[in-house]
């Protein structure tokens, strides 16, 4: 007589060496702490840091609210797997640009984060009508210089709009003293900020009692900063073919109205749902320009063979 045991423990054997290789596969450096398990289902705590910069200023996690406002950016954006790993794809795609404005500005690298948390990466638009990557609003554009109306919006211009930001930060960083503080206007205002300062007889970020927004503010910066700048270590794992890629452009300047963007757009190469794509900022299917302004219009950069 056959011992059918053996047919139980067979599939038993093959299960358990399953399991210790997949155990074997998790990185010991994850910030995941899996206490010898390894199954993806189970949710575990980050390993938060004493220290963290931004900007080239320190962030001391000294008191145990700070420590939990940034844990908690840190669990929210870990743990919502899709978005993060959206905005890991489109910051390929988008930094490189935002990058070279930020050091032909002299604003700090780190400001690219904020641009993260504004809008995604996405030239999307408020409830309070705030728009593009910057999330700047009406008043505001037109006041820094952007051409806003019915017909161009240069706040879906992301070149524009990134120099806009720029002269915002410059200009809260003179008054209030720090990147921090500067980035933390952003949401609040520079005038909101600097009374409460001057109320709450403090001179940081971190020593202010602030309404929910702003008091998560800069710690979602931090801990955007920290999961897209390590991201294996948060469990993001992708390859390079995976990232979203700028395609090479180049610009066309045009001082005169154009009647029918879509005819426009095809003696260019293009159609008009690719002439939108690259110029957001342009809202009709017209131009009007009676002004004769000197606009610069993005097209792909088309290849040409050179030959022997």
């Amino acid at each position: 007589m056959k011992n059918t045991n053996s047919y139980f423990l067979i599939p038993l054997i093959l299960f358990g060496t399953i399991i210790l290789l997949s155990s074997n596969l998790i990185d010991s450096k994850s910030a995941f702490n899996t206490y010898g398990e390894s199954e993806p289902s189970k949710v575990y705590a980050l390993n938060v840091s004493d220290t963290y910069s931004f900007a080239g200023e320190t962030v001391l996690l000294n008191e145990s609210d700070l420590y939990e406002r940034m844990d908690k950016e840190l669990l929210v954006n870990t743990y919502w797997q899709s978005n993060m790993l959206l905005l890991i794809k489109r910051s390929s795609k988008y930094f490189p640009q935002i990058e070279k404005i930020l050091e032909e500005e002299g604003v700090p690298e780190d400001f690219k984060y904020l641009a993260v948390i504004e809008s995604g990466l996405e030239n999307v638009r408020s409830p309070a009508g705030a728009k593009g990557f910057w999330q700047i609003m009406r008043s505001t554009g037109k006041e820094m210089g952007l051409e806003v109306n019915s017909n161009v919006d240069e706040r879906y211009n992301i070149e524009l709009s990134t120099r806009v930001a720029c002269k915002y930060l410059k200009k809260a960083k003179a008054k209030l003293g720090s990147w921090t503080l500067a980035a933390a206007s952003y949401n609040r205002g520079i005038s909101g900020i600097s009374r409460l300062l001057k109320k709450q007889q403090v001179d940081s970020y971190y020593d202010l009692l602030l309404n929910s927004e702003t008091k998560r503010y800069v710690f979602r910066i931090l801990a955007v900063k920290e999961i897209l700048s390590r991201p294996e270590e948060y469990g993001f794992f992708f390859e390079e073919k995976d990232l979203y890629k700028a395609a090479p452009v180049t610009t066309i300047k045009v001082d005169t109205a154009i009647t029918n963007i879509a005819s426009f757009a095809k003696t260019m190469g293009m159609n008009y749902k690719q002439m939108k794509i690259y110029n957001p900022w342009l809202l009709q299917n017209h131009l009007n320009n009676k002004s004769r302004k000197l606009y610069e219009i993005t097209i792909p950069e088309i290849k040409t063979e050179v030959g022997p």
